[in-house]
């Protein structure tokens, strides 16, 4: 007879238990709910139109559109290649090609606002064509840029270099919570590629389900798993490597390589002169309050560094820029 009140004070007991996790969940959920960790969020890059990229990282989707909010809204459109710029045209025109990250791509401004299609309006004998991505380093770029050669056949290039974080993307398997590519010295001193076929970005799997998509205590466990399965990698800053990959690429093409540095960069400069790669500072452009990228009056600044660079290699453009300053002093 003892038994039973034994069972039902075990009973009791467990249903206690039961009721404090549960409330613990439930109360641990809502302070995160409250909290909004970015890293926790179930939202993605989708308003930009890009797609995981098993080579890359990330790419755009060919031929979306979509309006998105940065904060300012401004309309998202991507061509057929997946760059954001007008359909590419082979008409027997030579191509400017600029490679970036979102300081190219064009963030919180619209097209038609961006460097790249005022220099179109300046260099009406030659095709340009914006392959900037966001988030982009330079070995993305590179990547990239040999996946658009067939398709472009550029005789210009111009990588634009993001000093602000491109050099710490350049020594990185992660960039905004997204897996990418990296370049890595071997044990023989050869330089390869890691990190491909890149892993799915972590927030993909928040889109499972309606668990993933809704209880933040379900993306933290997602979140843990990714992080032991897919761990974290640094390496030694690669910029100088990838530079010298990207300009023998397009060299061994018959094309010509030009740099666009975000602003002064002593170590890189140098080492620019000393390959006799031509570059453009493009400081004192003007930035947006909210983030580190350039606003209208800015791309028109960088559009006159620019045209100068291009002036200055042979590219004839209609009007340069007035600051002596601009162009580096590199010499083939």
């Amino acid at each position: 007879m003892e038994d039973a009140p034994r069972q039902r004070r075990w009973t009791r007991e467990l249903r206690y238990h039961a009721m404090g996790i549960v409330a613990t969940v439930v109360i641990f959920e809502l302070v995160l709910h409250l909290f909004d960790i970015p890293y926790l969020r179930a939202d993605d890059w989708g308003s930009m139109q890009y797609r995981y990229d098993a080579e890359i990282g990330w790419t755009p989707a060919p031929k979306s559109q979509s309006k998105s909010a940065m904060p300012r809204e401004i309309t998202v459109s991507h061509n057929s290649l997946g760059t954001r710029d007008a359909e590419f045209e082979r008409n027997g025109k030579p191509t400017i090609l600029f490679m970036g990250d979102s300081l190219t791509w064009g963030y919180n401004v619209e097209a038609r606002e961006r460097f790249s299609d005022l220099i179109r309006e300046m260099a009406p004998t030659h095709n340009v064509l914006n392959a900037g991505v966001s988030g982009f380093g330079t070995d993305q770029a590179y990547l990239f840029l040999k996946r658009l050669w067939p398709a472009v056949e550029p005789s210009v290039v111009v990588l634009m270099f993001c000093v602000e974080n491109d050099h710490t993307d350049n020594s990185r398997n992660l960039r905004y919570f997204n897996y990418k590519p990296y370049l890595a010295t071997a044990a023989n001193g050869a330089r390869q590629f890691r990190g491909q076929p890149v892993p799915p970005p972590r927030k993909s799997y928040f889109q499972k389900n309606w668990f993933t998509q809704n209880l933040v205590l379900v993306r933290l466990a997602i979140s843990g798993y990714v992080e032991l399965a897919y761990p974290r990698v640094t390496v030694p800053d690669a910029t100088e490597p990838l530079i010298a990959m990207m300009r023998d690429e397009v060299q061994r093409n018959g094309a010509k390589f030009l740099v666009g540095l975000e602003r002064q960069d002593p170590q890189l400069e140098s080492f620019l002169k000393q390959q006799g790669i031509p570059y453009v500072l493009l400081d004192g452009a003007e930035f947006y309050d909210s983030s580190h990228h350039w606003s209208t009056e800015g791309h028109k600044l960088v559009a006159a560094r620019l045209a100068s660079l291009l002036s200055a290699d042979g590219i004839v453009v209609s009007r340069r820029s007035d600051d002596p300053r601009s162009v580096g002093a590199a010499k083939p």
